[in-house]
């Protein structure tokens, strides 16, 4: 079974500073509050959440878009992997 479901969410700062600390390991950490490795370059593996998420970064545009395909611990092996896709676009002076 597929879901599907759209977020958006504004932050004050500029895309590309969302985009270069999503994909920095302290960055994301410090966002989640939980240890992460995180990977700058498409094909690159993460972790995070301490390991209970581990994942593929499928796409990168830089300062655009992060897509990411991910699974917890908790899936089983025939479980198809979460795909994630982030959108950054500047609104105002952010």
């Amino acid at each position: 079974m597929s879901v599907e479901f759209e977020i958006s969410e504004s932050f004050p700062v500029p895309p590309q500073v969302v985009y270069e600390t999503w994909l920095d390991s302290a960055g994301h950490a410090a966002m989640t509050g939980s240890p992460a490795s995180a990977s700058e370059v498409a094909g690159g593996e993460f972790t995070a959440h301490d390991g209970y998420i581990n994942g593929k970064n499928l796409e990168l545009v830089p300062g655009k878009l992060i897509r990411q395909s991910w699974r917890t611990q908790q899936f089983a092996d025939s479980d198809p992997d979460s795909e994630l896709e982030i959108t950054l676009e500047p609104e105002g002076t952010g």
